[in-house]
């Protein structure tokens, strides 16, 4: 690690399916490769509690009540972090607080960020696609947290990638830039397809259900540009489920698609998956 080379890890953790729910935030600030300080903090996001989120991370309304709001969060992390080297694993963080920032009418971040499973993809060829979950590369890195805490989530993202760079040939300030270099092109016009290596979310492997306000081959498109596998039935290599307007008719008496029911079972058997909306999905387009 670079002399003097500082970033802040960040992890959040949400209320429900909505990535801008966040119920709890950790930081951890790394000087140098060192750990000099983290903090975790729960947040009242405004909205409800469902039952699955609850039975991963344990946080429900009660527990937040009273808690500081997300504006008044979102104001002080922009004061707090403008500027910084935020390090995340994979996009969701950054998302989340793009989608909390956008709920309430508030401009985002200015910072830079840094995506730790970037550069895992590139400094390890086995977890290039898939296997590159937190909780995976930590196991495989001797990083030993508790999962679903953000604090403890951060302080994880930050070993790992100190740990990714130490193994690499390359400085940190060299990943700033590298992790973020196009390697190679991809075009396909098929739903189910492989995604462009230069997309940002390269490695991930995402699925649709439901009705959505495009073509299933416009979704498909939009996703492999931006460099997500797309698949037509979720499994093991699923990492994204997009939800789209459920028909009622054709969930015969359940309230989610086989493939949402699918997705979290796979979730309670340790399988990282995010559930997302289609709007979510969009957010993740203009993003790229």
């Amino acid at each position: 690690m670079n002399k003097d080379a500082e970033f802040i890890a960040l992890d959040v953790e949400t209320a429900n399916y909505d990535p801008g729910s966040i119920c709890q935030i950790g930081l951890a600030h790394f000087i140098n490769g060192e750990l000099v300080e983290n903090r975790g903090e729960l947040i009242n996001p405004e909205t409800y509690f469902d039952d699955f989120m609850i039975s991963i991370h344990g946080i429900t309304a009660e527990k937040v009540r009273g808690a500081i709001k997300l504006p008044d969060l979102l104001k002080a992390l922009r004061a707090n972090l403008h500027d910084q080297i935020i390090v995340h694993h994979t996009y969701f963080d950054r998302l989340a607080l793009d989608a909390a920032a956008d709920r309430y009418g508030l401009p985002h971040i200015e910072c830079r960020w840094l995506d730790s499973a970037r550069v895992v993809r590139r400094v390890f060829p086995q977890f290039s696609q898939r296997g590159y979950a937190l909780s995976n590369i930590a196991n495989h890195l001797g990083v030993v947290y508790e999962a679903h805490d953000a604090t403890e989530d951060a302080i994880a993202a930050g070993k790992v990638l100190i740990k990714s760079i130490e193994r690499s040939d390359s400085t940190f300030d060299e990943w700033l830039v590298r992790a973020y270099q196009k390697t190679s092109h991809h075009q396909t016009t098929q739903i189910a397809q492989s995604g462009d290596p230069d997309g940002p979310f390269y490695g991930e492997t995402i699925v649709f259900t439901g009705a959505l306000s495009m073509t299933r081959q416009e979704a498909a498109q939009l996703a492999a540009k931006i460099g997500c596998n797309v698949e037509d039935d979720v499994n093991k290599r699923t990492t994204l489920l997009i939800v789209g307007t459920q028909n009622l008719d054709r969930l015969a008496g359940f309230d989610k698609s086989i493939k949402h029911r699918k997705a979290e079972a796979l979730i309670r058997k340790g399988y990282s998956i995010q559930i997302f909306h289609e709007r979510d999905f969009l957010q993740m387009v203009q993003l790229a």
